[in-house]
């Protein structure tokens, strides 16, 4: 017999709910309508139709906005669950960033009795209470900022996180850095792209078989092996991560290159002899900060010999951008400092180096990040079962953010290729300079 009882009609979302007053009051505070749709606890939803959509599922994100009304505040609501975006991260992120920068927060310019309609708002939604503890999964350093310890320990923050867990993000070169994309199409992905920017590396270095390469800051050893299975080269592998370094060594002896890898845990202020024929640091040089780069720039001239090269791959800002920002330093990468690009290039050529060529990467890095977060996605249940859902959270929040500011060019990446000029000012490039070579590599026509 056929059913005549009638489906309950859906519950409409209150007129006067948190939603709406919480739309009003961010409108207020930002100077201008805002260009988001909020859901909140209630059911409540307010903003315009096919807007990105943010989901408050408490009062304590609001509490936590409070207490902390900038970019940290919302990054840690939204790694603890406690606020949401549906649909694509980055749309929302896109939208909520042009509309700070197009109007900009002006809570100075609010009348009193502006102020105090805000208060009351607040109070009615439950905003007011005990300051939110911080997520877990945010640094906790101490000591002196750069000291030995301290960078020790803001690089185990980061780096250290598991040898599973980035084995399950990367690719199989385990390189994480800024790859070189040089096809399209299905064929080509993230692990060509990786190996297309490591054999753009030993090339421009012009390593040979026998050469002695030192790699500061080697990761996981992408480059390091590289250079040694394919270009022969003798390679000092240097990182201060102790889970890198085990991952390496497993690498070296698997892949039988103890005769020509070397592997060594260590501080880079540490690094004692010299005379390499070349020296790379591939996205290192962001954590060294800003006071310490010149000794860092000084040392990459004393570890090579002269006529030697040297490489350096590192992420910029732009000249009015903050670069990494209160999250990014919170949670993923401590004390870590960019500068502009050109205030790089001085402090290379002030230690001595003779700055010979610059690539830009900008748009490599911005589908590098879209291929990591695309992993992250696909294997979301692994990754949450591996380092827990906040820790995931980080990291979708890091990644979606970070493709978003390299391409919105807030920040940036290049190669510097530099090197050790001999006493008579002979830089042992072949005459024409790189143009040629690059050439060559490009249509496969040098032969190793």
């Amino acid at each position: 017999m056929t059913s005549t009882r009638k489906a309950p009609l859906p519950v409409p979302a209150p007129a006067n709910g948190a939603a709406p007053r919480l739309h009003a009051l961010a409108g207020q505070l930002l100077g201008g309508r805002l260009p988001l749709r909020l859901r909140a606890w209630d059911g409540s939803v307010a903003g315009p139709e096919g807007a990105p959509v943010v989901v408050i599922r408490n009062r304590r994100a609001l509490r936590r906005l409070l207490w902390q009304p900038d970019e940290l505040g919302l990054a840690q609501a939204y790694i603890t669950g406690e606020l949401d975006i549906e649909g694509d991260l980055a749309d929302g992120l896109r939208t909520l960033g042009s509309a700070v920068r197009d109007r900009g927060p002006r809570p100075s310019r609010l009348t009193a009795a502006e102020r105090v309609r805000a208060a009351r708002t607040a109070l009615s939604l439950g905003a007011v209470g005990v300051r939110p503890p911080a997520p877990a999964a945010q640094a906790r350093l101490t000591g002196s900022v750069h000291s030995k310890a301290r960078d020790r320990a803001a690089i185990s923050h980061h780096y250290d996180l598991s040898n599973d867990f980035y084995a399950l993000l990367l690719d199989e070169t385990m390189a994480y850095s800024c790859g070189y994309w040089t096809g399209e199409g299905p064929g080509y992905g993230a692990v060509d792209a990786q190996r297309d920017k490591l054999e753009l590396i030993c090339r421009k270095l012009a390593l040979t078989p026998g050469a002695r390469l030192l790699d500061i800051g080697c990761g996981w050893g992408s480059l390091t092996l590289y250079a040694a299975e394919e270009f022969k080269a003798r390679v000092t592998a240097v990182t201060l991560a102790a889970e890198q370094a085990a991952y390496v060594r497993d690498q070296v002896k698997a892949r039988g290159l103890e005769e020509l890898v070397e592997v060594r845990l260590c501080d880079y202020r540490d690094i004692e002899g010299g005379g390499h024929d070349a020296v790379s640091t591939v996205e290192m040089g962001e954590h060294v900060g800003d006071a310490e780069y010149p000794a860092f720039t000084a040392l990459l001239h004393r570890m090579v010999r002269p006529g030697g090269r040297v490489l350096v791959q590192q992420m910029s800002r732009a000249a009015t951008a903050p670069g990494g920002g209160a999250f990014i330093e919170s949670y993923i990468a401590p004390d870590m400092h960019m500068r502009p690009l050109g205030d790089t290039v001085s402090l290379l050529e002030g230690a001595g180096l003779e700055v010979r060529a610059v690539e830009a990467m900008r748009e490599h890095y911005v589908r590098t990040i879209r291929a990591w977060h695309r992993t992250l996605e696909e294997r979301w249940d692994e990754f949450a079962a591996l380092v827990g859902l906040q820790t995931a959270r980080v990291w979708r929040l890091y990644l979606a953010g970070s493709a978003l500011a390299f391409e919105e060019r807030r920040m940036g990446v290049d190669q510097i290729l530099a090197v050790r000029p001999t006493a008579t000012g002979e830089s042992g490039m072949p005459a024409g300079g790189r143009a040629g070579a690059l050439r060559e590599w490009y249509q496969g026509g040098t032969e190793r």
